[in-house]
């Protein structure tokens, strides 16, 4: 069982010194349902099982460091968190320059902005040059509902045969199963804002957006 086999570390992250091992499962279970993460959701985003966080929780078992790691980071916190009575705050701030930036479709990026646990919605910020756009074709994904919002320039939303020209400030709602697009139709870079209930995304496609990433910089 992944995790299971070794205890959990004296010493995390160079010497800083942590707590008895009985101290982290509990811990753990306060963090978690703080988030308003279930087990099984946990489980999901740690590669484990949702029996083995219950054990761990109930410090039936233990943990070695690899999997801490993964639930540290599945519960936006550094290992250190886990053992420490004064971890941060659970309301972070997401600064402009730590978002996490991946390429999308031609000329584009997108930010993730709302944050795991969050297992409700997804919120992403999308900038495109010039010309810019998602792609050359329509496309669909999973989900029910998306909302769109322009916050800079002029973009055209497709949304099946209908074209929108869309300005700063308007916004749209519609099915994600709807084929969509979106170009910079505009003459300055354009800002554009998604909101996907319940969310889309997949673990390894969310493992893109770790936080510092900045694979394609620059906003």
């Amino acid at each position: 069982m992944p995790g299971a086999s070794d205890s959990t570390a004296k010493q995390v992250n160079g010497g800083t010194a942590a707590p008895e091992a009985g101290d982290v499962g509990p811990r753990i279970k306060a963090l978690r349902t703080a988030r308003r993460v279930s087990l099984r959701q946990l489980a999901d985003m740690t590669g484990t099982t949702a029996s083995f966080i219950s054990q761990l929780e109930r410090n039936l078992c233990g943990a070695n460091t690899g999997t801490l790691l993964k639930i540290a980071a599945a519960l936006d916190l550094g290992i250190n968190d886990l053992f420490e009575d004064n971890a941060r705050p659970l309301h972070k701030v997401l600064r402009r320059e730590e978002r996490p930036v991946v390429p999308v479709g031609v000329q584009g990026r997108k930010m993730l902005l709302s944050r795991r646990p969050i297992h409700q919605f997804e919120v992403y910020a999308g900038h495109f040059e010039v010309g810019g756009s998602t792609g050359d074709e329509t496309y669909v994904h999973r989900g029910e509902h998306e909302m769109f919002m322009v916050l800079k320039g002029t973009v055209e939303l497709t949304l099946a045969d209908e074209r929108h020209v869309m300005r700063e400030g308007d916004s749209v709602e519609y099915a994600t199963s709807v084929p969509h697009r979106t170009v910079n139709v505009g003459d300055t870079p354009a800002e554009v804002l998604w909101i996907i209930a319940p969310p889309t995304a997949g673990a390894l496609e969310l493992d893109q957006y770790r936080p510092g990433n900045r694979s394609h910089p620059g906003e």
